[in-house]
């Protein structure tokens, strides 16, 4: 079981904050993960596709689409950072 989060806006796009996932077999990287979401939910799958969200793989930051997430225990999801 994955643990999935959704923080800022995208817990709005999402409709929650988080939820408990198995993920599918051909589920294996963040692109997969990505695509794998949006065929389940177009608004939730455009907002992770937007440029600047930035995803977390049990809390290390992952620059690449590439990256594995296949025993993830928890993966988030976030809106680029502003300060201000």
């Amino acid at each position: 079981m994955t643990r999935l989060i959704f923080l800022g806006r995208l817990r709005d796009a999402a409709g929650h904050g988080e939820r408990v996932v198995t993920l599918p077999a051909h589920v294996e990287t963040v692109a997969d993960l990505r695509s794998w979401l949006a065929a389940g939910d177009g608004d939730l799958g455009a907002a992770l596709h937007e440029r600047g969200i930035h995803v977390v793989v049990d809390q290390v930051i992952c620059n690449r689409e590439t990256e594995n997430v296949r025993d993830a225990s928890e993966i988030a999801f976030m809106p680029p950072l502003s300060g201000g």
